[in-house]
C-alpha cells in the first residue's frame, strides 16, 4: 500500500477580503520525513501556504491534504493534531500561568486522561530541554526559552508535521544555534518558512521558492541557494561572507 504524502496541496487558490491574491494555483507535495525550507520575498504567500496546512485558512479552490486526510471542516480536529505550527512570536502561543499549563493545553483539548497529559507534557519539555522551568510563568523566560516552550506545546500533540514560521527570527546567535540543533534532532516532517538562508541550508535538504502565490523553484537546498540569478529574481540574498562553496559541500 502506497504511503500518502505528508502534505499535498493541489492547485490552491486563496485571496484575502481586500482582493490580494495570496495563493494563485499553488501545488506542492512533501513526502513523510522530508525537511523543506519555504523561501520567497515578503508577500509571496509563504505564511498563507502554511496556514492552509492545519486549516487555519482553507482554499477557495483546489485541495489540501495531510497524510491523505483532506483539510476540511469535518477533519479539522485530527488535522490540527497531525500538523503543529510554531509561530514566529512564541508569545502568540503562550498564555497560561505556567509553562506546564501551556504545554498541557493541547493534550487537554484532546480529552486525554490526566496521567497521559502529564506524561505528554514531561516528554515534550524534556525534548526541548525545558523540563526545569515547568512551573515558571512563561513571560519570565528569555525569548529563546519561550520559543522552545512554544515548540514543546506543539510536540505535546505528537504531530506528524511540524511547521515553523521564521524559526530563527529574533534569536541571538547562541539561541539561534541551539534551536537549530534542537530542530535537527526532531523526527517529524519539517516545513520551515524562513528568510534565513544559511538556516535553511543547515536544517533542510529541499528548498521551495514561492513568489506571487506560486512555486517558482523546487530542488535540493544547496542547488537553489547557489543559483544567484534565481535568488536575485525573487529578492533573496545570502549574507555577506557566506560561502557558496559551503552550500555545495
Amino acid at each position: 500500500m502506497t504511503t500518502p504524502p505528508a502534505v499535498a496541496l493541489r492547485d490552491v487558490h486563496f485571496s484575502y477580503p481586500d482582493g490580494h491574491v495570496a495563493l494563485d494555483g499553488l501545488s506542492l507535495t512533501i513526502a513523510p520525513g522530508e525537511r523543506v525550507a519555504v523561501l520567497g520575498p515578503n508577500g509571496a504567500g509563504k505564511s498563507t501556504l502554511c496556514l492552509h496546512l492545519n486549516g487555519i485558512l482553507r482554499p477557495q479552490s483546489g485541495s489540501v491534504a495531510v497524510g491523505g486526510l483532506a483539510v476540511e471542516a469535518a477533519n479539522l480536529a485530527e488535522v490540527r493534531r497531525r500538523v503543529g505550527v510554531v509561530f514566529q512570536d512564541p508569545d502568540d502561543m503562550l498564555f497560561m500561568p505556567t509553562v506546564a499549563d501551556d504545554v498541557a493545553f493541547g493534550p487537554a483539548n484532546l480529552g486525554l486522561p490526566r496521567d497521559e497529559i502529564a506524561a505528554a507534557v514531561a516528554r515534550a519539555l524534556d525534548r526541548v530541554g525545558m523540563a526545569a522551568v515547568a512551573d515558571r510563568p512563561p513571560h519570565h523566560l528569555s525569548f529563546g526559552q519561550r520559543k522552545r516552550v512554544a515548540t514543546a506545546a506543539v510536540l505535546a500533540m505528537d504531530p506528524d508535521v511540524l511547521v515553523l514560521d521564521e524559526p530563527s527570527s529574533n534569536l541571538d546567535p547562541r539561541a539561534r544555534r541551539e534551536f537549530g540543533e534542537l530542530l535537527a534532532t526532531l523526527d517529524q516532517t519539517l516545513v520551515m518558512v524562513t528568510h534565513d538562508l544559511p538556516y535553511a541550508a543547515e536544517l533542510c535538504a529541499r528548498a521551495v521558492v514561492v513568489d506571487a502565490g506560486r512555486v517558482v523553484a523546487d530542488g535540493p537546498v544547496r542547488d537553489v541557494l547557489a543559483d544567484a540569478a534565481l535568488l536575485a529574481a525573487h529578492a533573496l540574498e545570502l549574507p555577506a561572507g557566506f560561502s557558496l562553496e559551503r552550500l555545495r559541500g
